[in-house]
C-alpha cells in the first residue's frame, strides 16, 4: 500500500475518533449523568450552607425551638437577631478590627513577599533555589506548633491582647506562601526585559516598581486575597493572643460572646457568621478573574 495512501486512512481515522470525542457530550442523558448532575451536586454542598445561615438569621426563636414546621424555610421572617447583633453586643467593633488586622497584615505580607520572590528568582545568588523551597516548607508548619514559642515572644514584648499582636504574627505563615506564589508568577516574566532595561542604566529597584509589578498584577491580587482570606478567617492565633472583647475579631468573639454556657443563641450566630462572611465574598467576586490567573502564572513551568 503507498505511504500517502497509509497517511490518509490514519488522518481519517484520527479525525472520526476526534469527531467521536466531541460528540460525546450532544447526547442530553449524557450531559446529564456527566455535567449536570455533578454540577448540581457540587453547587448543593457549597451554597446550603449560606441558605442555613440565611434562614437561622431570619427565623424567629419560636420557629428554631419548634419541632414541628418545615426547618428548611421561614415563615414569619424577624430582624430580632440582625437587631440583637448590631446593636446589643460590639460587632461592629468585631468587625472593624477583622478588617483593619486583616488589611494591615496582608500589605505587610505582600512587600515582604515581593521583595524575597524578587530576590530569589532575579538576582541568581548561590542556593536561592533552596531558600525558595525553605520558605514554601515553613508554611507547612502547622500554626497551632507555632502559637506557643509566638505567645511567649508577644507576652514578653507587651503586645498581649492588642491588634499589633495579630499584625505582627499573621504574616508567620502569609509570607511564606505569598512568596512561593509570586516566585512561580515572577519566573513566568521574561528576562530579557529587565536585562534591556540594565542596559539603558535602570536600576533594580525601578527594574522592580516600572516592568515585573506592573505585569505581575493578576499575581498580585491572587496572593493579596489568599493573605487576606486567611487573616480574616484566623482563629488560632486570635483566641490565643486576645482576651478584651473590644479586641477581638470576629471569628473569635462570635463564638466566644454569643455563647452564654450551654446557651447558643443561634440566630445571632448565624447572622454573625452571615455578615462576616459577606466581604470576603464581595472580594472574590470582584478580583475571581485576576484570582484564577494569578494562580494559572503560578504553576507554569
Amino acid at each position: 500500500m503507498p505511504l500517502c495512501l497509509c497517511g490518509s486512512l490514519e488522518l481519517i481515522v484520527d479525525k472520526a475518533l476526534d469527531t467521536q470525542g466531541m460528540n460525546y457530550l450532544v447526547s442530553l442523558p449524557r450531559r446529564v449523568v456527566t455535567i449536570y448532575l455533578p454540577l448540581a451536586a457540587f453547587l448543593f454542598g457549597l451554597l446550603f450552607p449560606f441558605y442555613w445561615m440565611v434562614v437561622t438569621t431570619f427565623k424567629p426563636d419560636e420557629e428554631l425551638l419548634s419541632r414541628t414546621g418545615n426547618p428548611f424555610w421561614v415563615v414569619h421572617p424577624t430582624l430580632a437577631h440582625v437587631k440583637k447583633l448590631l446593636f446589643e453586643t460590639s460587632y461592629p467593633e468585631w468587625l472593624w478590627n477583622t478588617m483593619l488586622v486583616a488589611v494591615v497584615s496582608t500589605f505587610l505580607s505582600i512587600v515582604c513577599s515581593v521583595l524575597a520572590a524578587y530576590a530569589i528568582e532575579r538576582l541568581r545568588f548561590h542556593g536561592s533555589r533552596y531558600v525558595g523551597m525553605a520558605i514554601f516548607l515553613a508554611y507547612l508548619v502547622p500554626p497551632s506548633i507555632l502559637f506557643i514559642p509566638l505567645a511567649t515572644m508577644v507576652y514578653k514584648l507587651g503586645l498581649f491582647d492588642t491588634r499589633l499582636a495579630l499584625i505582627l504574627t499573621y504574616p508567620t505563615f502569609l509570607i511564606p506562601f505569598c512568596t512561593w506564589l509570586l516566585m512561580g508568577y515572577f519566573r513566568s516574566i521574561p528576562f530579557e526585559l529587565e536585562e534591556c532595561a540594565l542596559i539603558d542604566g535602570a536600576s533594580r529597584w525601578q527594574i522592580l516598581v516600572r516592568i515585573v509589578l506592573p505585569l505581575a498584577v493578576p499575581g498580585l491580587i491572587s496572593a493579596g486575597i489568599f493573605a487576606f482570606t486567611l487573616s480574616w478567617n484566623e482563629f488560632i492565633y486570635a483566641l490565643t493572643f486576645i482576651s478584651s472583647s473590644e479586641v477581638k475579631t470576629v471569628p473569635v468573639a462570635v463564638v466566644t460572646e454569643l455563647v452564654e454556657g450551654d446557651v447558643y443563641h443561634w440566630g445571632a450566630l448565624m447572622a454573625g457568621a452571615l455578615f462576616g462572611s459577606l466581604p470576603v465574598a464581595i472580594l472574590y467576586s470582584f478580583f475571581v478573574e485576576y484570582y484564577v490567573a494569578g494562580m494559572t502564572g503560578a504553576v507554569k513551568e
